[in-house]
């Protein structure tokens, strides 16, 4: 059965018109992208197949156009065309932290960081420095390789928020591994950055690990 005799309620573009992207899957978000699938099949059955064979969706995608377009069903407009939103979703969150605009969604900075490390082939720690009214100051990657105590160093941290007259600080790191379980480690670094920070009178308000799936936030956990 082809995609346009399914029930309206169940094709992936009217769902997300309908619904939201939220409601999509990440087959049926891949479809849209598709627009046909592969001879005999649907594009949701061909992105079904293309993510069993190389996903989950992080590895299709973190893959470069040139390696997406030699996969069955994309060839290089599609991949082309899924680096291009890829990219257009970085630009539209680094718009908004041009524009000054105050973080004041937990979610919306855990997706920035999301963005800026989740595609790193190694660990790194980034932070993102806030004004008095949690409006973007600067975006800095501050250390890499193994995020614990002996790699990251809170007087650097200190010395980059000074530098930047930040009120508040959002720090972040990936974990390449794909598990987004904070470690102990995590944990440890929180702790020592925000008692180091609020001796210059600086708040460290989260610390976000980016991994497979959502950003995991410490403070929701109660750890900053």
């Amino acid at each position: 059965m082809h995609i346009r005799d399914w029930p309206a309620d169940e094709r992936p573009r009217e769902k997300l018109l309908a619904r939201g992207a939220g409601a999509l899957s990440d087959a049926e978000l891949l479809a849209i992208f598709l627009g046909s699938g592969l001879p005999g099949r649907d594009a949701v059955q061909t992105a079904r197949e293309l993510l069993g064979a190389h996903g989950p969706l992080r590895g299709l995608l973190d893959r470069t156009p040139k390696a997406m377009a030699q996969l069955p069903g994309l060839g290089p407009a599609r991949a082309c065309q899924l680096a291009a939103a890829l990219e257009l979703g970085q630009r539209h969150l680094a718009a908004g932290l041009e524009r000054g605009e105050a973080m004041t969604d937990p979610h919306a900075a855990g997706r920035y960081f999301a963005l800026k490390l989740r595609s790193q082939s190694r660990e790194v720690f980034a932070a993102l420095f806030l004004d008095t009214r949690h409006r973007a100051l600067a975006y800095e990657e501050l250390f890499s390789g193994s995020v614990d105590s002996s790699e990251v160093h809170p007087r650097e941290v200190v010395r980059r928020a000074l530098a930047h007259n930040a009120a508040a600080v959002i720090v972040g790191h990936n974990h390449p591994s794909g598990n987004p379980e904070p470690s102990a480690a995590d944990r440890a670094v929180t702790a020592r950055l925000k008692q180091a920070l609020a001796l210059v009178e600086v708040r460290l308000l989260d610390h976000f690990v980016i991994a497979d799936g959502p950003p995991v936030s410490l403070a929701a956990r109660g750890w900053v």
